[in-house]
């Protein structure tokens, strides 16, 4: 294992680990968002010590990347390599270079496996093959494959129902960064110190993407920084968004789209109402491409209490499109200076729901602090449209984002609040709280226990009001870290 530090990733290291021991030949795919660090960890977990290491070139020809592939060879053996004509002879001089290789344990790394399956190249069989007929079969073999179009990943290698069926040794998922991450990268990587409320703002902003993170200046302001990655003429993540679904996606246009249409509504799209968004007739299709999204970790899909399946919600939860859809896309001319000069209110609209989002990343983080964590939870959402009962009885519509419901007769009733300050709970508030409890328990007839819970920023100020909250959850809380092994 490398000298080099890695931030985070501890499970993933000692999955790699427990691996690296084993005697037999090992399959190993990654997969997880682009640009959330998968090449760095198995670059650095290995400290680049591979025999042989290859990634696939984007919307590049076959001829060009069986080249590609013959060049790479040939700096790895030192010796002169016709340049295959198929990926069949491609892995058969890969065979034959590696089984002159005199070693206990051989690491090979082939990154970005998807875009080496070009039209009719017949890759995956060819890969197949040289996995079953040769590779599998050498001791001491760490094959690991990598690649971000995670559909790709999950249904060719890690789900394959046909030559590799099976095959797979282990797969490693790699998410963003938490909060408790993104400060570390910041600190130990960017030699970034920044406060919590920073630091938070960037994780609105970028979400736990390192990529993007790593492109912050120290030496820059905050808002200095913001504005010359979005805004600025030329900057690299005004046009990330769009590379960043071609890149994934081949039909990339219905899947910006589908993201847009559920961006429009904070608490998400049911399935019908985005066929209705988007006036397409075939739900089947439609219903591959959420899922998609969904492994991709752009949108989430979760339940709506009392709801089956067919009332599942699906909600835009990926912060850097968020924030380029609210504040870049279609957009012209925007001014370089444009986030030092937003006006607060426009601010504050999406930091609040931004907030939520990562509240919603932060799930165990907010369980381990109300002291839940070994309690079995369920998460979902809730909302009740205004209306009249039979009796006559006047019931305000209501929203609840975030429902715990909790193993131990416990429903927990989150607010989540973005504030530059210390929470003030208003008479007015309390008294949505009561109605919205009491409209909750009546329209469910549930029978556990309901405790209002609030996550904010710096916490709140006490007050008359305030014990209308059984727990508070602050900023720092979800900067704790939460694995434990």
């Amino acid at each position: 294992m490398a000298d080099i530090e890695i931030i985070g990733r501890e499970y993933e290291q000692r999955l790699l680990d427990m691996l690296c021991k084993e005697k037999g030949a090992n399959l190993i795919a990654v997969y997880g968002r682009r640009r959330v660090g998968k090449t760095f960890l198995v670059k650095q977990y290995f400290d680049e010590q591979f025999d042989f290491f290859f990634t696939g070139s984007f919307e590049t020809p076959q001829k060009v990347q069986l080249a590609l592939f013959q060049n790479t060879l040939q700096q790895y053996s030192g010796e002169e390599q016709a340049t295959p004509k198929t990926w069949f002879e491609a892995f058969d001089q890969l065979r034959i270079y590696l089984s002159g290789i005199k070693k206990k344990r051989l690491v090979v790394f082939l990154d970005e496996l998807p875009w080496m399956e070009t039209p009719k190249s017949n890759f995956l069989k060819a890969f197949t093959y040289f996995w079953n007929s040769w590779a599998s079969t050498r001791k001491g073999l760490k094959l690991i494959v990598c690649g971000s179009s995670t559909t790709w990943m999950l249904n060719k290698i890690i789900g394959d129902k046909g030559g590799l069926y099976g095959r797979c040794s282990r797969s490693i998922y790699l998410a963003p960064f938490n909060l408790h991450e993104v400060e570390d990268f910041l600190k130990k990587q960017k030699g970034i110190v920044w406060n919590r409320y920073q630091i938070l703002e960037a994780y609105m902003i970028f979400g736990g993407i390192p990529y993007y993170l790593n492109m912050l200046e120290k030496d820059l302001p905050f808002e200095k920084n913001i504005n010359n990655l979005f805004f600025r003429k030329g900057a690299p993540l005004q046009v990330e968004y769009d590379f960043l679904f071609r890149s994934l996606f081949k039909s990339s246009a219905i899947y910006k789209q589908v993201v847009e249409a559920v961006a429009k509504k904070n608490k998400g799209l049911t399935l019908k109402e985005i066929k209705e968004s988007l006036k397409v007739n075939d739900g089947g299709s439609l219903s591959v491409i959420i899922e998609n999204l969904c492994k991709c970790d752009f949108i989430r899909k979760y339940a709506a209490y009392g709801k089956k399946e067919r009332g599942m919600l699906y909600q835009l939860t990926d912060l850097y499109s968020l924030f380029y859809l609210k504040f870049i896309n279609e957009k012209q001319g925007l001014d370089e200076h444009y986030w030092s000069n937003l006006p607060e209110t426009k601010r504050n609209a999406w930091a609040g729901y931004a907030f939520e989002q990562v509240c919603l990343h932060h799930i165990e983080q907010i369980r381990i602090k109300l002291g839940i964590r070994g309690v079995l939870t369920n998460i979902s959402s809730w909302s009740c449209p205004k209306q009249i009962d039979k009796d006559g009885t006047e019931w305000s519509g209501t929203q609840i984002d975030l429902l715990l419901c909790r193993g131990d007769h416990v429903i927990d009733l989150c607010e989540m609040k973005y504030s530059k300050s210390e929470y003030i709970v208003t008479a007015e508030y309390e008294n949505h709280l009561r109605d919205r409890t009491d409209t909750f328990a009546h329209f469910t007839k549930a029978k556990d226990a309901l405790h209002n819970i609030l996550v904010t920023t710096y916490g709140i100020r006490e007050n008359i009001h305030t014990g209308i909250f059984n727990s508070t959850v602050t900023m720092d809380a979800l900067f704790e870290a939460s694995n434990i092994f």
